[in-house]
């Protein structure tokens, strides 16, 4: 596996990938330098995150490591679904592929790939802002919110 650190508003992210295919993102926070790495999966993940924050990319195409069961594939395939600014409850996921919130829920929690499994775009019922995994937990969250809804804010509850 090869490692590439980006700068991002959220502070560095780590991308990690094998040969064919990301093996994960992860939120780590403060300052890095944006490092080329020669791989050229990790610098085409770097140049979509890096639009994604500029506002110019709104769903992404990158290969993903699959996960071990299907279940946990169709649970991701439902959670990228959501589009580009908007969000869904748990419960309105759930009910969309026949499963439960709870699923959903551990599914966001356990997501290797965070900004483009967009987890951040699962929400709680009547608009509570839920839990979020990545980087500086909920004030993550906010904020790709807050990213994805510059051309019209939205308030979401506490």
């Amino acid at each position: 596996m090869t490692c590439r650190i980006v700068a991002s508003p959220l502070g560095a992210i780590r991308l990690t990938a094998g040969e064919e295919a990301l093996e994960a993102i992860t939120i780590i926070g403060g300052k890095a330098p944006d490092d080329a790495s020669g791989h050229p999966l990790l610098d085409e993940a770097a140049a979509q995150l890096a639009a994604y924050f500029a506002g110019t990319l709104e769903a992404f195409d990158l290969p993903l490591a699959p996960l071990q069961s299907e279940r946990g594939n169709a649970l991701r395939a439902a959670i990228v679904a959501i589009p580009y600014g908007e969000v869904q409850s748990y419960g309105e996921v759930a009910r969309r592929i026949g499963s439960g919130p709870r699923a959903i829920g551990q599914a966001c929690r356990r997501n290797p790939f965070p900004i483009v499994v967009p987890c951040h775009r699962v929400i709680g019922t009547k608009g509570s802002i839920g839990h979020y995994s990545g980087g500086e937990g909920v004030q993550t969250k906010r904020h790709l919110l807050q990213l994805e809804n510059r051309k019209e804010p939205r308030l979401w509850a506490a």
